[in-house]
């Protein structure tokens, strides 16, 4: 905690005598307003490009990893806009509450980041640059290979989640105490009798142990669906990607060796950070917005 406050006091020394930021609200779906930090380089707009960060699980733009990297973009003379992803709750922020029911699906985020880029194509931004970080790694992958747009020229995956059915099972069984497969009949039963809106009392749902779940929200996160491995979607990408992983990293730790053979055809780009965790904290987070600079310019 400490290290967060320092850091984001920090952040916000730095932005005041290098860059400008500012919270930008816009109207989300379902009447709900969707909040996301701007920081725009000294002597920049939003004209001259900017770079859309997508946090992790359950997170927001407030972590530290996505305060720091819009600092050091901005050094840099890169402009990034950090939304906070809904998760059915109107102007989050914060880490999502997990005594709060889950009605959210894993989809959701296409449609928000529809939104972000048609406000920053708005704001005259011909360049844009998608960055995700963890789980949101994984969703800018996603989003570059179904939704596709003029004004996307890159895809920067930190750390993206790999994903398969046996790992899955056995991740929820060790969080949840309990067979992924019988809850999840259960939850896709109540969603084939329309009864997707109905709530599944303390079935669990990613870290939130015991906590209460629509049956359409835990189908989204526990359905079969391949587009959650990272490694998967990248070929299905229009614009060129790279990958940043980090070498202790124990969140995502299988991506690096499972982006090689990728890197090796030509499909994307391959940074290891060499002793950096899942976080990229401290001087490891100037790695990866060099990485990130170098990818941008190249």
């Amino acid at each position: 905690m400490i290290r967060f406050l320092t850091a984001l006091i920090l952040g916000c020394f730095l932005v005041s005598g290098t860059a400008s930021a500012e919270t930008v609200t816009i109207k989300g779906t379902k009447g709900m307003k969707l909040g996301a930090n701007l920081v725009l380089a000294d002597g920049k707009s939003v004209s001259d490009g900017a770079v859309l960060i997508v946090h992790g699980t359950l997170g927001h733009n407030g972590m530290e990893i996505i305060v720091t990297l819009q600092e050091l973009l901005a050094e840099r003379g890169i402009n990034s806009l950090a939304p906070s992803l809904a998760l059915g709750i109107s102007e989050r922020s914060g880490m999502y509450d997990c005594k709060v029911a889950h009605t959210h699906q894993n989809t959701d985020f296409l449609g928000e980041m529809d939104l972000w880029l048609n406000w920053l194509e708005g704001q005259g931004a011909k360049s844009i640059t998608l960055v995700g970080h963890s789980r949101g790694g994984n969703y800018v992958a996603w989003f570059a290979s179904e939704r596709d747009r003029a004004s996307l020229t890159k895809v920067v995956m930190v750390a993206p989640g790999t994903w398969n059915a046996e790992k899955a099972a056995k991740g929820f069984k060790k969080s949840h105490n309990a067979e992924l497969a019988s809850v999840l009949g259960k939850a896709e039963a109540l969603l084939e009798a329309g009864k997707g809106a109905q709530m599944m009392k303390g079935v669990g749902l990613i870290y939130c142990a015991g906590a209460d779940a629509t049956a359409e929200s835990f189908v989204s996160y526990y359905n079969l669906d391949t587009r959650r491995d990272t490694p998967t979607m990248i070929p299905k990408m229009k614009k060129p990607g790279l990958v940043i992983a980090a070498s202790e990293d124990t969140v995502s730790p299988n991506i690096y060796k499972a982006a090689q053979p990728l890197a090796a055809a030509g499909k994307v780009e391959l940074v290891l950070v060499e002793e950096a965790g899942h976080f990229f904290l401290d001087f490891f987070a100037e790695d990866m917005a060099d990485a990130i600079e170098a990818f941008i310019n190249s």
